[in-house]
């Protein structure tokens, strides 16, 4: 079997040069005349609707992992929110993470490792993988609901919508602060998962790869820096398994079942920590 490596793939044009126009874009906060107090509030409010309500207790833990349920309308409003992050489509995000875990730090996994910090912070995403086209094959329970394969198609043009809204709200600061920036702070505390929480922590767990607890990431991203307790125990809808390790996402889990929101909700037993 040939291992896939950067040097005999293909570089996917298209999302280089997306990725390259939002962080250029983002440069753009650096002006005096874009900055402001509300502005920075927006961002960071932003950060919290698509990053942690969207990616980490929509897209994660919700859907690719299925470690709780919610009604569906709740489902589809998470999942929303997550498309908002612009990191791709729903089923196609869903289905490599899927995949990761399956072949997690071997050379199917997309963003092995093993093959360096850059390749699985955001190098994987530049070129067309392998694992692109097995995507279908770990989505069957998505892929045919209208509502995900409307957001999985129309991510960027809801991106564009609430830019337009944003511009209407509070001018170009909004927009360069609660699009551009706001997606290059998330894009980054997404990949750290993918590649810090593989080289720099602790593990309470053997996980069989190379996933750690990084404290610094679970800040970032809501709790899922705890990486090595989700490898080992991926159903579990909590990360931090110890006192030490607070999960916000974990807690908002919490708060949905005490509103009856969040039902069936899977954790690990107290004889297997």
């Amino acid at each position: 079997m040939t291992i896939a490596t950067s040097t005999n793939l293909r570089l996917d044009w298209v999302t280089i040069g997306f990725m390259a126009s939002i962080h250029i874009g983002a440069l753009f906060a650096l002006l005096p005349s874009n900055f402001s107090w509300t502005a920075v509030g927006l961002l960071i409010f932003l950060h919290w609707v698509t990053g942690g309500l969207g990616i980490t207790l929509g897209w994660h833990r919700l859907v690719t992992h299925r470690s709780f349920q919610t009604p569906k309308w709740l489902e589809y409003f998470l999942v929303l929110c997550g498309t908002l992050s612009c990191e791709g489509g729903v089923i196609d995000w869903v289905g490599l993470h899927r995949i990761h875990h399956l072949h997690s730090d071997t050379a199917p996994d997309p963003h092995d490792s093993n093959k360096g910090f850059w390749w699985s912070h955001m190098g994987w995403m530049l070129y067309d993988i392998p694992a692109d086209e097995k995507v279908p094959q770990f989505t069957k329970d998505i892929s045919d609901d209208r509502v995900y394969q409307f957001l999985d198609n129309y991510f960027i043009p809801l991106q564009v919508a609430l830019g337009i809204l944003l511009y209407a709200l509070g001018g170009w600061s909004f927009v360069v602060w609660g699009i551009f920036l706001r997606l290059v702070v998330v894009f980054h505390c997404t990949w750290f998962v993918n590649s810090a929480t593989h080289k720099f922590g602790y593990s309470n767990f053997e996980s069989g790869d190379r996933s750690k607890n990084c404290w610094w990431v679970a800040l970032l991203t809501y709790g899922e820096g705890w990486h090595n307790n989700h490898h080992a125990y991926q159903f579990s809808a909590r990360h931090g398994m110890k006192w030490r390790e607070i999960d916000l996402t974990w807690i908002t889990i919490q708060f949905l079942q005490m509103l009856g929101l969040a039902q069936k909700v899977k954790l690990v037993g107290k004889g297997e920590l």
